[in-house]
């Protein structure tokens, strides 16, 4: 495969990134205020998050829509499980509960909707195969209910209240479970049907597999595939550099967010995960806005399906070893009820296979009206 050479705009955007990283480094050796470390800290690590985000997507460009949207989500959301870690060191339970929600709300309403409002936009009405993104849903679901029964148990004080850690743990190992039953259907897609043509082919329409050819294909002719050398060095500098950066970023972020009144709920669930999870807001919203909506909806369906399955019970079991406040869950009864009002709206317009500008408008609003509801606390 011919490998293309890093562009101008792509140095100049690592150049940025780096310069983010040590004006963050030096912002707190300095003990500068709160408020300006806090928005360095969070600029950085944006900045890595994206940066990890061009180098998955040069990875991305030699696979099929299911294995590129799990790497992309896998390794996208490594910033996230830094800074929950970090998070969780301090104490601070109720902004990582706030944030791994919001992960979840934004690319469902904020990210998936910016990519229907604009891909629709500019190239009308576009369709896709619904057989993975329906699967997510499903599996959205479930996450969903893990989550609202032992809240519903501990709010409505039943007799496994006096056993919100043990449910939490239970429910974290299925979830795990689900987790890893599923990795094949990512990989190899759905069985074939009888006549022999994958699922996602049929659904499509015998034009499907020439109307958008593998990236791979279309990176070899263009030659637009950085060297692999470039891009693994990219991206594990950029993971690396996460590390210290969501430490500064959680340091900075209780006394930054006091200072500027806002609440601890609303940090997280807008704040902390628009920050950590600029990765699939970008790459979503740019496969969207080139007519790839296979891709692009896979990509954003994805990063949420592995925070419910794969972050949020990961961070559940490891939590009693980082700290005296341990993760379960049991969350506030709005953020549940918001996960499912988010999941539902997805499944209406997502389910027909196909998306216009005014649905990706409709999820964004809906983003708006739920964040506002966390303004205040």
């Amino acid at each position: 495969m011919t490998a293309g050479p890093v562009t101008v705009p792509q140095r100049g955007f690592m150049v940025a990134g780096a310069a983010l990283v040590a004006a963050s480094g030096a912002a707190t050796a300095a003990g500068a205020p709160d408020i300006a470390r806090f928005a360095i800290s969070g600029l950085a690590l944006a900045a890595l998050a994206a940066l990890v985000g061009q180098a998955l997507d040069q990875i991305g460009l030699r696979l099929r829509p299911g294995p590129t949207g799990m790497l992309q989500a896998t390794l996208g959301n490594l910033p996230e499980l830094l800074f929950s870690i970090f998070a969780l060191r301090a104490g601070l339970v109720k902004v990582v509960e706030a944030a791994l929600i919001g992960s979840v709300l934004g690319n469902l309403l904020l990210v998936l909707g910016f990519a229907f409002a604009f891909g629709a936009a500019r190239h009308g009405t576009q369709r896709f195969d619904p057989e993975a993104p329906r699967m997510s849903l499903t599996l959205l679901v479930l996450a969903v209910a893990s989550m609202a029964v032992p809240t519903l148990a501990v709010r409505l004080n039943t007799p496994v209240a006096r056993h919100a850690g043990a449910i939490s743990d239970v429910a974290a190992v299925v979830l795990l479970a689900v987790y890893v039953v599923s990795i094949p259907f990512w990989l190899f897609g759905a069985p074939s049907r009888p006549d022999g043509k994958p699922a996602s082919e049929a659904a499509l329409g015998p034009a499907a597999s020439k109307a958008d050819p593998l990236p791979s294909s279309r990176a070899s002719r263009r030659g637009v595939t950085w060297t692999l050398p470039v891009t693994l060095g990219l991206l594990i500098g950029a993971t690396a550099a996460s590390a210290p950066v969501s430490d500064w970023f959680v340091a900075a972020l209780e006394p930054a967010t006091r200072s500027l009144g806002i609440s601890p709920a609303f940090a997280g669930l807008v704040i902390v995960a628009v920050a950590s999870n600029a990765v699939e807001h970008a790459a979503g919203v740019w496969l969207a806005w080139k007519a790839r909506p296979d891709y692009a909806v896979s990509t954003i369906l994805n990063s949420p399906l592995q925070i419910a399955l794969l972050l949020t019970p990961v961070l559940v079991l490891i939590s009693p070893a980082l700290g005296p406040a341990h993760l379960v869950l049991v969350f506030q009864p709005m953020l549940v009820a918001a996960l499912a009002v988010a999941t539902l709206a997805v499944a209406i317009v997502i389910y027909d296979g196909e998306y216009s500008w005014l649905e990706g408008v409709s999820l964004v609003a809906l983003y708006v009206i739920v964040a506002s509801a966390f303004w205040w606390g």
